[in-house]
């Protein structure tokens, strides 16, 4: 049987071994160290903001961002509906509420309208969210024209959950920099890996501090260490952090690539009449994270035909992420649609590609494989 195609395998640009090396020279292998302190200043350059914070995981770094910003046991948080289970389980850590948002067709995050139903109820009940959770998803930004003011009108503050947007720009700023406080992903699927970590990054500098001081066991100056407050292990290791920077050297190539099977992808399908790309919002540039495609539903192909179909090739494919309203753990909390369920409509028609920076020399044979299928 052929090599398995992956979705989203890591690809190492040259430059990490190098930045490993340099951390075992100078025997610098655990949690901090100067290869964390350059990657957390490399990612702040980048995003255009003045700090940032290396952790563990994407998970992580919104867990500290809520408890930073006050939220307890039986708050509200906002949060967009349709993305991974991390951007919400940090809010069951805490013990308070999620309230899902549905998506907008045009982006895929969240819908603006959906988010005015929410805030409207939330104000009705007089019990307004700590914080508003919002998803860049697949690489992609959401539409903070729309979305910040309506924030900013009920003085809630935003956590902006750019895990997957890495090296994405939106009217010419960088994803990771509309928040109040903004999250990436380093997993060893996304863009630009660290293995396994996460960064938080912000203006917010005395934010910073603090969720430094939790992510290091809250560990005070003392020679015995004096614990006030509950901490938790959530720092990047040095060695993770060099892996990091090597992949920060090489983001703009792994973006364009992506981009190139985005596009060839498109051409691909361009004839099919049941199939069609995600939406590519025309307000900035995303990193291309995934190529998604949509299944019409009067097409004689499901998604989990071409799901099946592919993986009896040894090709990984994947069904979109279940909106978090309709999974089990979360169904019994409060859900805004956009009006139409948007997220739900995703969720059925939706499919996940092959989108590593490899995958060029095996795409014409993906796509050959799915037009078949029809």
């Amino acid at each position: 049987m052929r090599e398995r195609i992956y979705l989203s395998p890591p690809h190492m640009g040259g430059n990490e071994i190098e930045y490993i090396k340099e951390a075992f020279s100078s025997n610098w292998i655990a949690p901090m160290g100067p290869q964390v302190n350059e990657f957390e200043r490399e990612v702040a350059e980048r995003i255009g903001v003045k700090g940032a914070l290396a952790l563990s995981s994407g998970t992580a770094a919104i867990h500290l961002s809520l408890k930073v910003l006050g939220v307890k046991e039986d708050d509200l948080v906002f949060c967009s509906d349709f993305t991974f289970s991390g951007s919400c389980n940090p809010i069951m850590y805490e013990k308070a509420k999620p309230v899902f948002i549905d998506a907008d067709p045009e982006t895929w995050n969240m819908s603006p309208k959906a988010l005015k139903y929410g805030l409207e109820w939330a104000k009705s009940i007089n019990k307004m969210p700590k914080a508003i959770i919002i998803v860049d998803l697949y690489g992609q930004s959401a539409d903070y024209e729309r979305l910040l003011p309506l924030c900013r009108e009920y003085g809630i503050p935003v956590i902006e959950d750019a895990a997957e947007a890495m090296g994405a720009v939106h009217n010419g700023r960088a994803c990771g920099s509309f928040g109040n406080l903004s999250v990436f992903s380093f997993n060893g699927n996304k863009i630009a890996t660290t293995s396994g970590g996460g960064m938080v990054v912000s203006d917010d500098l005395d934010a910073l501090a603090k969720m430094k001081y939790w992510s290091m066991q809250s560990k005070g100056d003392s020679l015995w260490y004096e614990h006030r407050e509950l901490g938790y292990n959530y720092r990047l290791s040095n060695i993770s952090a060099a892996i990091g920077r090597g992949q920060m050297d090489v983001l703009d190539k792994h973006i364009k690539r992506r981009e190139e099977v985005f596009k060839r992808y498109e051409e691909g399908f361009s004839n099919n009449e049941y199939i069609k790309m995600m939406p590519v919002s025309k307000a900035g540039r995303p990193n291309y994270w995934l190529s998604v495609i949509q299944i019409d539903e009067k097409s004689p192909v499901s998604p989990m035909n071409i799901i099946n179909g592919l993986g009896e090739e040894n090709i990984e494919a994947r069904p979109v992420w279940k909106p978090m309203h309709m999974q089990p753990y979360f169904e019994q909390y409060e859900f805004f649609a956009h009006d139409e369920y948007i997220g739900r409509e995703i969720f059925k028609k939706g499919v996940c590609l092959p989108s590593g920076y490899n995958v060029v020399s095996d795409q014409d044979e993906i796509i050959d494989l799915i037009n078949r299928m029809f």
